[in-house]
């Protein structure tokens, strides 16, 4: 924004301190001429010389100038003021327009965030949820690996035992058989001795 005229950035602090200050000039003007009229009073009542009149006289010319000059300071000044007011009011009202926007956006993150948090609650929640069912699964795959294991070894030693079984088996079958054999050769021996001596008999006759 353009600086006016006899303007100092020193901000409406310093224009109200000017302002007070020309303020309190022309009241102190305005006082002397008070004074100096009271003054030309008593010179009317009482006799002074020429000299000492217009000396007076000019002396309250050049209050009258010098207090038109600061009123014509001081009007500046005013307006000055108020222009400052009038930045003062703009900026005031873009930096509520500003702090307006920004608890928007902070609200606005403040709620992404909470629904951010609560969206990597509910994840993590689900995640041990899954590792708990994981560790059940786990669990009950070991149990059924246990009970598979044991029941290779129940098969492991029925085969053992079926396999002891088919061997005292065979060599029972084995041993039947060898009794069988050797019974069929006495019984074959005694057969051939009898039949043997039936010949003999008829021809002893």
């Amino acid at each position: 924004m353009a600086t006016p005229l006899g303007w100092s950035q020193g901000g409406s602090g310093s224009v109200c301190l000017a302002f007070d200050q020309l303020r309190d000039v022309i009241e102190s003007q305005e006082e002397l001429i008070h004074q100096l009229r009271n003054v030309m009073v008593l010179q009317d009542e009482n006799f002074v010389s020429k000299e000492e009149f217009q000396a007076m006289e000019k002396k309250l010319v050049e209050e009258k100038a010098a207090h038109a000059k600061t009123k014509v300071l001081l009007a500046k000044e005013e307006e000055k003021l108020q222009f400052a007011l009038g930045e003062v009011e703009v900026l005031s009202k873009q930096l509520e327009q500003e702090k307006l926007a920004f608890e928007k956006a902070l609200s606005s993150v403040k709620s992404r965030a909470l629904q951010e948090s609560s969206k990597k609650d509910q994840l993590i929640t689900k995640c041990n949820e899954i590792e708990s069912h994981i560790t059940k699964q786990e669990d009950i795959l070991n149990g059924k690996e246990n009970e598979i294991k044991e029941l290779q070894q129940v098969i492991s030693q029925q085969k053992q035992i079926f396999r002891n079984h088919m061997s005292d088996y065979r060599i029972q079958k084995q041993q039947e058989n060898y009794m069988a054999q050797v019974l069929d050769q006495k019984h074959k021996k005694a057969s051939g001795t009898l039949q043997a001596r039936s010949h003999q008999r008829p021809r002893e006759k």
